[in-house]
């Protein structure tokens, strides 16, 4: 869906009255009595001329208070009004900012992140939010300049019909200007990847994270490189269209200087001859000197909305992005079963990421027992986190049917599907809030339930954590706060094993990858601890126990070891068994454990 300057400015304005009537009334009275004011100055000067020459002293001053007075009006109504449309500005900002938020990460699924071209246009976008900043700005002054031009065309049209025609010499600026926007936004369309891409090199360059690997492998320089290139050549393409776009706008306000100098002449011509006064020249001379600015003003004010016309746009195709995307489930649906009876069945699935030329998971078929502890292994993209992802309700498959105790999963409710999953993932979220809140995210009614927190932490194995901690879980973590303490990377990873835990009455449990941070003693005794809360709640709910892993040492443990290959399911059983069959698997195992020898 495209849309049109006026149907953007529309939708800013909702926005504005909706923060605040009052102020933007306000905001819009004041600015167009500001506007009116400056062609009501010209009338008032041609009356104080006509005055002054006609020896009539009470008229001239009369008329001189009254151009004193619109002079000021002109001069300042327009700071008051910023005044009231200030934090207007703001809010509308704040307001765009959250409906980014609520397209991105609102939606249920998570198929959009993975369509390049959405991250080019949320990068477009996160640069061009700030100009609803100047947006208010330029509606109201839009409206203003409308009202003024009204004006002033019933003033020209009082003086001679032909300068009525002065107006229209406004529109090669206008449709100049319009030009001139379009060619540089396709230009920042088109630099959008490389813009990202050095935005994402100036953060790798300013991280501490990264900045141990930057100078021990020696990239520093090649970063810097890369980052210039990037960033000179985006930059050098929108130089180019903004020189081009230059000289459209000056051909526009060329046409109109020359009506400009005709209507002025015009009228000179009649004032020889005898038929106009010296007050009908200083009107003209003054009403088109108004013209002028009133153009540039509308030129000025007509990129800002063409802008404005862009994000709100790109903001309608981020959400048909995300909408072609589709959700992976409804969010009205029954609920799941209290209790697994049977478990999780996928059948025949197929999952393709958008523009991609082969499918992740192709065919799929896997049964997924009911109270059953499930390890998944697999070389680096084999489809073990899709699969993942596809079992909490991330991603809808593009193929096949995933059924939970035979009622498939597009079905259930997603946010009750969700409310009995509990998952802990290899890129962890660090969340700088007190350690206790950190953990406490995992069950969210129950965040600040001191007790339910300290049980999820002993499950994970992670109290000495808090324990050593000065203010235990109330200490402030992360370093954007001033008071914030910094943790190790296996502190962090052992936070967010608690707060997968939180939940007492999962239906599925879900560990990727969750000892990446951690050494191998603990990543075994994690697992220990991972077997007896897979037993807890396979007792309570015949919940599903899904582990990936590519520690065979803690995979063996399993009941149920499923081996991934090129999308499929290559093979499937015990640890004896896959062993015993000489494939894969035990290939596999065999390299790791002569390792350790």
């Amino acid at each position: 869906m495209s849309r049109g300057v006026l149907s953007a400015a529309w939708s800013l304005w909702r926005t504005s009255l909706r923060q605040d009537r009052r102020k933007a009334v306000t905001a819009l009275v004041l600015v167009v009595a500001g506007a009116v004011a400056w062609p009501l100055v010209a009338l008032m000067l041609r009356v104080l001329f006509e005055a002054a020459n006609a020896g009539r002293p009470v008229a001239a001053s009369l008329a001189g208070v009254a151009v004193a007075v619109l002079l000021i009006a002109g001069l300042t109504l327009g700071h008051f009004a910023h005044i009231a449309y200030f934090e207007l500005s703001e809010l509308d900002v704040l307001h765009l900012h959250q409906d980014l938020m609520e397209a991105t990460n609102g939606s249920p699924g998570m198929a959009h992140y993975e369509r390049p071209e959405l991250a080019d246009k949320v990068a477009v976008l996160e640069e061009d939010v700030e100009q609803l900043r100047v947006g208010l700005q330029a509606v109201l002054t839009g409206v203003g300049l409308a009202v003024a031009m009204a004006l002033t065309t019933v003033v020209l049209a009082s003086l001679d019909p032909v300068l009525l025609l002065l107006p229209l010499v406004a529109v090669p600026p206008l449709l100049a200007g319009r030009w001139a926007e379009r060619m540089v936004d396709r230009a920042r369309e088109s630099s959008a990847e490389s813009t990202r891409r050095a935005l994402g090199l100036f953060r790798l360059a300013t991280q501490a994270a990264a900045g141990r690997e930057l100078r021990v492998f020696g990239l520093e320089a090649e970063v810097r490189r890369r980052h210039r290139l990037l960033w000179q050549g985006s930059t050098r393409r929108l130089w180019r269209t903004q020189s081009a776009a230059s000289l459209v706008r000056m051909s526009g306000q060329l046409a109109f200087a020359a009506g400009y100098v005709a209507a002025v002449l015009l009228i000179l011509r009649d004032a020889v001859a005898g038929r106009r006064g010296a007050g009908d020249v200083i009107l003209v001379v003054t009403i088109a000197a108004q013209v002028n600015q009133q153009v540039a003003a509308a030129v000025g004010a007509l990129q800002d909305l063409q802008r404005l016309r862009s994000v709100y746009q790109r903001l309608d195709e981020v959400h048909e992005l995300i909408r072609a995307g589709g959700p992976p489930s409804a969010t009205a649906g029954p609920p799941p079963p209290t209790r697994l009876r049977d478990g999780i069945r996928l059948a025949d699935v197929t999952l393709r990421y958008p523009g991609a030329e082969r499918p992740v998971l192709a065919g799929l078929d896997l049964r997924l027992p009911a109270g059953a502890t499930v390890a998944i292994v697999g070389d680096n993209g084999a489809g073990k986190t899709t699969l993942v992802k596809l079992l909490c309700g991330l991603l809808r498959p593009t193929g096949g049917r995933i059924l939970v105790d035979g009622t498939e999963l597009g079905e259930l409710s997603l946010p009750a599907w969700r409310a009995r999953i509990a998952a802990g993932f290899q890129d962890f979220v660090r969340f700088e809030l007190p350690a206790g809140r950190t953990v406490g995210l995992g069950d969210l009614p129950r965040r600040d339930d001191e007790p339910a927190v300290r049980t999820a932490l002993d499950r994970a194995g992670a109290g000495d954590v808090v324990d050593a901690l000065e203010a235990g879980l109330a200490t402030q973590l992360g370093t954007s706060y001033a008071d914030g303490v910094e943790l190790s990377g296996g502190q962090w990873q052992k936070l967010a094993l608690g707060r997968a835990f939180m939940r007492d009455e999962p239906l599925l449990v879900v560990l990727d990858e969750p000892a990446a941070a951690l050494d191998a003693e603990a990543e075994h005794a994690l697992f220990e601890r991972y077997r007896q809360q897979a037993a807890r709640v396979a007792a309570r709910t015949g919940a599903v126990s899904v582990f990936v892993s590519h520690r065979f040492s803690t995979v063996q443990l399993a009941d149920l070891i499923v081996v991934l290959a090129d999308g499929r399911v290559a093979e499937l059983g015990t640890h004896a068994d896959l062993l015993a069959a000489g494939g894969r698997y035990a290939e596999m195992f065999e390299l790791q454990a002569g390792a350790y020898r």
